[in-house]
């Protein structure tokens, strides 16, 4: 039986590692902001994963107790990575995207990141100094 465990615990370091590597790849090599973005916060963050599961498993069956940190650790990786990932894709299309240049929403409806009045206005008159060009891959 403690072979079985230790062989489950050693394939899911090397999935977590494989999913890493994934993640730590695409981080480095995609061409924009919007699809590096998909990096750490799939790949990577299921490597981390794999990581505390690992550790939970290592501590259920051979450590001195049971431990929860694992699993906390884990909620709040699976928590808060999506959060985080869909704040920077909205700071990348605020400071990439014009409300004019993305596909209109439905009719009398507003994209919810450019639904502000106060805001359009706020952009409408700043300069697009600042605003960056994106590449486009077809």
């Amino acid at each position: 039986m403690e072979f079985y465990v230790e062989l489950l615990i050693a394939i899911m370091l090397v999935i977590a590692g494989f999913f890493g590597l994934v993640g730590s790849y695409g981080l480095v090599k995609l061409p924009d902001q919007m699809t590096r973005l998909h990096g750490p916060t799939k790949a990577a963050t299921l490597g981390v994963g794999g990581v505390l599961i690992a550790s939970l498993l290592w501590f259920g069956f051979f450590g001195p107790h049971f431990s929860w940190h694992e699993l906390l650790i884990a909620l709040f990786l699976f928590l808060t990575a999506p959060i985080t990932g869909l704040m920077i894709s909205k700071i990348n299309l605020h400071l990439t995207w014009s409300p004019e240049e993305l596909p209109h929403p439905v009719e009398d409806q507003n994209w919810a990141t450019f639904g502000n009045s106060a805001e359009r206005s706020l952009m409408d008159a700043a300069p697009d100094s600042g605003r960056v060009e994106r590449e486009h891959h077809e």
